[in-house]
């Protein structure tokens, strides 16, 4: 006999306590576990892929581990260390990049930056502000989450879970699927499914767009010769996963940056704004469609809402729970609208009706 559906609803409302106040205590600790968990759910349908042309399971994700290796040491080499230097560069010269273009409204518009001006004023102080922030910002994230401590467990403690957990992944999905609640495991395993579909077309999908378009978008602006391009193409793409915000961000500031360093040679600043454009031809008509699709069902504000609420109670473990959790909570919700317009509370008297007839 199953229980009530209060002594359920009591159940399932401690273990909801219970894992918030793991995330609350113990989140920091957490940290490589949830970024190896998540690497290995990343990383599972390209093992599957390895199995099927032959590998075994172990095979597969040494491959995976090997090609892995290799990419981290080029991108440490390579890309790293520049976009270091050219994030703080950008921070350092923000207040010059506003002096610029308060001297060029100064030349262009007399009449608007006038001394003590509104208009004046709030550009210097924007200026100092950034960088005085963006300094902050900097300095906050190379003394704690950059760490030694927290460089070792990151560097160190995540590939060896997220191996782990890719080599053990189908052991593991069927083991907690022995464990399932058997008078409730079908409508489990369905809300799982639902839940699984959106992940997989939004992190994978959305996470393989972001890649693309940030590879891109870097490498684009560092051909045109853009200053503090590396930077731009990686913002650009790491906001993707916006729709919009991603090329509206990166397009104004590589563009605003454009105009200062190529003012008069109007070929590149329009090719620095021709690859912005191009970039979101190819998200909208090729990249998106192919990668995510069109039924993900995760809605930007959904997701925005997840991502703040998440940080802002349990900081950067909440943020990277934050996706997952929506996405569940999504499949919930739609769950429960649809046995609510199913049941008797909605319908009313129209079962009664049909039943007669």
């Amino acid at each position: 006999m199953a229980l009530p559906v209060r002594t359920q609803l009591k159940y399932w409302g401690i273990a909801a306590v219970f894992f918030a106040v793991i995330l609350w205590f113990l989140g920091d600790v957490l940290l490589p576990f949830v970024l190896g968990g998540a690497i290995a759910y990343f990383l599972d349908p390209v093992a599957d892929r390895l199995e099927r042309m032959g590998l075994t399971r172990a095979m597969a994700t040494g491959t995976i581990a090997i090609a892995a290796t290799l990419i981290f040491v080029i991108l440490a080499l390579a890309v790293v260390p520049a976009l270091l230097r050219q994030t703080t560069q950008l921070v350092d010269f923000a207040p010059q990049l506003f002096r610029n273009l308060q001297t060029f409204l100064t030349d262009q518009f007399p009449s608007v930056m006038v001394e003590d001006s509104p208009v004046r004023a709030a550009l210097v102080s924007i200026g100092d502000t950034v960088k005085q922030r963006g300094a902050e910002l900097l300095n906050t994230a190379l003394t704690s989450a950059l760490s030694v401590i927290n460089i070792l467990l990151l560097f160190v403690i995540v590939p060896v879970v997220a191996v782990y957990m890719l080599l053990d992944w189908d052991n593991m999905i069927a083991r907690i699927d022995q464990l399932l609640p058997l008078d409730h495991a079908p409508v489990i395993r369905r809300i799982a499914r639902d839940v699984d579909a959106t992940l997989a077309g939004f992190i994978r999908g959305m996470g393989s767009v972001c890649l693309i378009l940030g590879t891109y978008y870097a490498v684009a602006l560092w051909l045109v010769g853009l200053q503090f391009g590396l930077v731009v193409g990686v913002v650009a793409g790491m906001l993707t996963f916006i729709p919009y915000v991603g090329a509206i961000v990166g397009g104004a500031l590589a563009i605003g940056l454009a105009l200062f360093q190529f003012w008069g040679d109007w070929i590149w600043i329009a090719a620095v704004a021709g690859i912005f454009f191009f970039g979101q031809f190819l998200e909208g008509n090729f990249l998106t469609p192919k990668l995510v699709g069109s039924s993900v069902g995760l809605h930007p504000v959904w997701l925005i809402l997840a991502l703040s609420v998440f940080g802002t109670l349990f900081g950067f473990i909440g943020m990277l729970v934050a996706v997952p959790l929506a996405a569940a909570l999504g499949v919930i919700a739609r769950f429960l609208v649809e046995q609510y317009t199913d049941s008797r509370l909605y319908r009313g008297l129209l079962d009664e009706e049909q039943d007669q007839t």
